[in-house]
This record gives structure tokens, sequence and C-alpha cells, in this order.
């Protein structure tokens, strides 16, 4: 049986539960971020052709979710994928569900890492109030994208992508990250979330109030928090959010090319993908 977007919307919200149930019990703050965040405030949900869930935290919050998480998730039914988890390239975190399959366009067959379906965990990171230096965390995070990208069987035709790929994978990564997240400033103005998105610097730059200053949404038949200032966040990152995209233009597999709710994720990893990392590309609103 083919799974539809409604089914895959119904794993989304239950893995959401458990995140914000944890959240509330330990008094941890976060913000449905993004295409979800236009969803609570547009649709009260999920945008009905939207095929993910994101939120978004400040770095102190998201380490102690990510701590606490450990303990109290139940690891028969979910899994937290870190930044540390192996064979795990990226830099953010997500919930998946066991069981069940979410294998994205731009995926290697052979990758052996849990590809269950997910709720993306997005930390948002001080942004040095000094230019040289939030330039030097620019830089840095462009590396440690490049070596994501890498890692994922990212190709390019692209010349200069290629090479900047190419010697970015010799970089040491640890020390990147360190000057990406910028964990010395504390309380700077700006924040933002290089790693969630490898183009559009701009647009993953946020004041700090932002991410501070939550309101409660209806959200899919409970409530969810939302920036304050969602309308300044929203238009930033999409412009004219309250007009939907015409029906040509929406798709509901966005990221995901292989979407099962009821079987593992291990009887697809050697299914032949169609589509090539460098060809992946989306829209929401």
């Amino acid at each position: 049986m083919e799974n539809t977007i409604t089914d895959h919307q119904t794993v989304l919200m239950e893995l959401w539960y458990v995140f914000d149930s944890i959240c509330a019990r330990n008094h941890i703050k976060y913000q449905l971020y993004a295409g979800s965040a236009l969803g609570a405030v547009r649709h009260h949900g999920i945008i009905p052709w939207d095929d993910d869930l994101d939120v978004v935290m400040l770095r102190e919050d998201y380490n102690r979710f990510m701590d606490i998480a450990e303990s109290e998730l139940d690891k028969n039914q979910y899994f937290l994928q870190r930044e540390f988890t192996e064979h795990w390239p990226m830099f953010f975190s997500k919930l998946r569900k066991n069981n069940t399959a979410c294998i994205e366009r731009y995926i290697p067959k052979d990758w052996e890492t849990h590809m269950g379906i997910y709720i993306d965990i997005f930390p948002c990171d001080n942004l040095s109030d000094n230019p040289i230096k939030r330039k030097a965390q620019f830089v840095a995070s462009k590396i440690v994208i490049a070596k994501s990208l890498h890692a994922r069987g990212y190709s390019t035709d692209d010349p200069f992508k290629k090479l900047f790929i190419g010697v970015c994978k010799f970089l040491p990564k640890n020390m990147f990250i360190k000057i990406a997240i910028n964990a010395k400033e504390k309380h700077t103005e700006y924040v933002h979330t290089f790693f969630g998105a490898a183009r559009r610097y701009q647009k993953n730059v946020f004041p700090r109030i932002w991410l501070e200053e939550s309101i409660m949404f209806p959200f899919g038949g409970s409530v969810a928090p939302v920036s304050v200032h969602y309308d300044a966040l929203l238009t930033k990152l999409y412009g004219d959010y309250m007009t939907p995209l015409p029906e040509s233009q929406r798709g509901c597999k966005i990221h995901a090319e292989i979407v099962d709710t009821e079987h593992s994720y291990e009887i697809y990893q050697n299914v032949q993908r169609t589509m090539k990392f460098s060809e992946y590309t989306r829209s929401i609103r």
C-alpha cells in the first residue's frame, strides 16, 4: 500500500508530540521554524503539501534537550540522530521513528545510517557582533557544510564548487565547527542557523529576540510556539507568505523519494534512487 502525504504527516505529528512533551516537562524553549512556522500561522497545522517538520532552539536549549532526550526517549520507538552519531555527517539533529522509512532524494543508496521518518531539530548559534569574526563564522560554516556535502555524495558540474568541496574534505572539522558556533560570545544581538542550509546566508541570520519571544498558535489539534515576530521572520524567509503557491507548483515529495510508515528503511537501502543530490530542489510556500 502506498503511503499518502497524510500518513506521513501523521507520523511527523507523533514525533513532534514526543519532542514537545520532553521540552514541556523540562522547561526547554523551542519554536516551530521555516515551513512549519508558516504552516502554523497560515494553516494551523503542517502545510498540506509539506513532508517535513522543523523546530529551532537556541544552542543552550538545544544542548539541554539532547542530554535529557538521551535518557527520556523510548529507544524502542524513536532514534535521536545527533551531530556525532556514527555515519551521520550533518550538524543538526533529527528525531526519527523506528521501523519507518524516509529516504531522501540525495542520500547514497549504500549509506549506513538510520533513515526513518524524522523531524529536524536546528540549533541557533551566536553571531558575533564583530564584523570580522562574523565573516569568519560564515566561512567556517561553509567549510563545515562542504564537508557534509562531500560525505553525502554531492555532485556538481561547477568547477569552483567541485574544487572547494574537494579541498574542504581535508580540513579539520571540529576546529571549524567551534569557529562557526561562536560559543565564547554570549547573548549576541544576532543568531544564525547556518548549518541548516548550504545557501541563503542572510536568510539564516535573525535578531536573538526573535528566538526568545514566542506566541502559541493552533497546530494540528494542539498548540505550538512560534516567534512573536513571526510576520518579520516569515516575510524574510518567504516574502508574501500568506499567499500559497499555485497548485501546479506544490509537491508532496519535497524531501523524500521513498516514504513508508509501516516498514523499516533497511529494506530499501539498496534500492536505486532516481535523483542525484545536484538535482535536488524544493518549494514549500
